[in-house]
């Protein structure tokens, strides 16, 4: 029976054979037709969007301010080095907007909190701008061991008064670690008398620095020739000042309700051991999270205290809601991971072993 019916299907192809071979066609002329008209709105599109991306999206040349200074000291923006060095700082922070958006928001966040610790130790504010280059606002660890906001290994962070150990790093700590770099922005002022040569004694080192001025026989630090490093670390800050003063002129259309605020905080003093910090946090009515995020300076889960040392520890006041920033990934994975003593976090902003 199956073989009668391939007969009669045979039978049928053959006698309708050109009709058959006119329904083929068709179908096939149809969809060659159909194919080129993909093809035709493809490419149209693609015009489209070609003339639309050329139409909107511009890419400018960056106007070089006809003042700039640092810590009210005066860049001589006339000297075409000097020019050149400070259009490719600007030109490539404004081309990477994102980023520096994100720069935006954690300024708003911490320089508050940094401000007035620089006011405090009479130190100008463009400092604060170092911590952005340092870090990013961000309590990245490089490489070479550099931690926190303002990059300080650890012989230089002990030696301005933090406590490191295995239980604590102030250097964390972002109220104590501004002290430090206080400390150490003093020291370089009463060796250089100059705020821009201490600001580059940061990157490079104070010793560092001092040959450098002795061996070229200048005080000025654009007129040095540095490392690659240094010699653009001033530059970076003074772009990050322009584009953080002066969003509007760089093209940053940012809203306050877009920014970080400072949360409110209550800080609980404590002199004496906690062996569970995690309890501590629950009888407080918080999680370790929340203890983690807003006391990065605690690296366990236990704080030893038999020399009834005062800390203070931070919580949120009661109803107040903690910003995005505060649970940012990097200081929580570096506190969530910190009992590893391989665990490491790369700051990308250091090239170098840092010198101070």
């Amino acid at each position: 029976m199956l073989k009668s019916y391939f007969v009669n299907i045979k039978r049928f192809a053959f006698r309708h054979k050109k009709i058959l071979i006119a329904l083929l066609s068709i179908i096939l002329l149809t969809s060659i037709f159909e194919l080129i008209a993909f093809y035709n709105s493809t490419k149209k599109i693609d015009s489209n969007y070609e003339d639309y991306f050329s139409e909107n999206y511009n890419s400018f040349k960056v106007t070089i301010p006809k003042n700039m200074t640092f810590a009210g000291e005066k860049v001589p923006v006339k000297e075409p080095s000097v020019r050149k060095a400070i259009a490719r700082e600007l030109q490539k922070n404004i081309y990477e907007q994102t980023h520096s958006l994100f720069l935006h928001k954690r300024a708003s966040r911490w320089f508050p909190i940094i401000e007035p610790i620089l006011k405090k130790n009479d130190i100008p504010e463009d400092f604060k701008y170092l911590a952005i280059v340092e870090s990013q606002l961000t309590n990245a660890v490089s490489p070479q061991g550099a931690t926190g906001f303002w990059q300080l290994i650890d012989v230089t962070a002990r030696g301005y008064g933090l406590e490191i150990t295995s239980e604590v790093d102030e250097r964390y700590h972002v109220e104590k670690s501004t002290e430090a770099a206080c400390k150490y922005f003093k020291e370089a002022y009463k060796m250089f008398n100059n705020w821009t040569l201490v600001a580059a004694s940061y990157n490079r080192g104070m010793g560092g620095i001092q040959s450098q001025l002795n061996k070229q026989n200048t005080e000025n630090y654009y007129k040095l020739l540095l490392t690659a490093e240094t010699a653009r670390y001033i530059y970076k800050v003074l772009a990050v000042k322009e584009i953080l003063a002066r969003p509007h002129v760089y093209g940053y259309k940012i809203s306050k309700k877009d920014l970080y605020g400072v949360p409110a905080l209550k800080k609980i003093t404590i002199d004496s051991t906690i062996h569970d910090l995690t309890a501590f946090a629950i009888a407080q009515g918080y999680d370790r999270e929340t203890l983690i995020n807003l006391n990065p300076w605690l690296l366990t889960n236990s704080l030893t205290n038999t020399n009834k040392k005062k800390y203070a520890i931070a919580f949120p006041k009661k109803g107040t809601k903690l910003n995005d920033i505060e649970k940012e990934i990097l200081p929580t994975i570096t506190n969530a991971l910190k009992d590893s003593s391989t665990t490491i976090l790369t700051n990308p902003l250091s090239d170098s072993v840092k010198t101070h």
